[in-house]
């Protein structure tokens, strides 16, 4: 019998929303690897730019809305002129929420949708359309949400979308038959943009009700997303939650 093949460690990764947060830590922490990146957020920042002038030969970056189909598209054939044909995926980009269900709006609730869940379905298609034909196998991580998992009030369509990218997370593993891995990584809340709208006292309160006695940083979760890109760890279809203990 055959030896069953190893899919390869990531070579050049698109990392959306990666020019600030936890998406600029993973963004440096690829790098690091040796691999190259291309990124897109809605706006470059300083930070971006920054690493864009050390890394002029592996890093690609543009400002693109995840929610531009025909961008995204266009995004992946300019930066594999660049790089090099793409092979792996980290789906990061999200906005957030931070209202009562009852209080939002229906067309804030499609937002959401839109961009948390629909958006990164349609570019992971369009990425494994690209990687099947140049490369053949590849990763795909999707960075979820410990509310997937826990009821959180005024998060119920994010949490929503959460959820979906898991159960998505499951099925398209299945439905790669090895020639992908794909897994999740959910992390619990930590200081952001994005869980700043929860305010002082709650996340205090998140905090203090952690076994660890802390919220996450992005430098907790970078190096789960490492594993996962870059290790030979034969897990597909996964969520692995980095919390601090907070969901047990």
């Amino acid at each position: 019998m055959s030896e069953p093949t190893v899919i390869p460690a990531a070579s050049c990764v698109l990392i959306t929303g990666g020019t600030k947060g936890l998406g600029l830590q993973i963004v440096r922490d690829t790098l690091a690897q040796g691999a190259k990146v291309a990124t897109f957020s809605r706006s470059l920042t300083p930070e971006i730019e920054q690493l864009r002038s050390e890394h002029p030969e592996r890093l690609y970056a543009d400002s693109l809305d995840i929610n531009d189909e025909a961008g995204g598209k266009a995004f992946i054939k300019a930066a594999a002129d660049a790089l090099g044909p793409i092979d792996s995926l980290v789906n990061n980009a999200a906005i957030g929420q931070d209202s009562m269900h009852l209080h939002t709006s229906p067309d804030r609730i499609a937002q959401i949708i839109q961009t948390n869940l629909t958006a990164p379905l349609v570019l992971t298609r369009q990425f494994i359309r690209h990687a099947m034909s140049k490369v053949g196998r590849g990763r795909i991580v999707n960075v979820t949400s410990i509310c997937a998992q826990r009821g959180y009030s005024g998060l119920v369509a994010y949490s929503a979308t959460k959820g979906g990218l898991d159960s998505a997370t499951r099925t398209l593993a299945r439905e790669m038959h090895g020639r992908f891995l794909v897994n999740s990584v959910a992390p619990g809340f930590f200081a952001s943009e994005m869980s700043s709208v929860l305010g002082t006292e709650q996340l205090s309160t998140i905090s203090r009700r952690t076994p660890s006695g802390r919220l996450v940083t992005p430098a907790n979760i970078a190096p789960i997303v490492r594993g996962l890109l870059f290790d030979d760890t034969n897990m597909n279809g996964q969520v692995i939650v980095v919390d601090g203990g907070g969901s047990i």
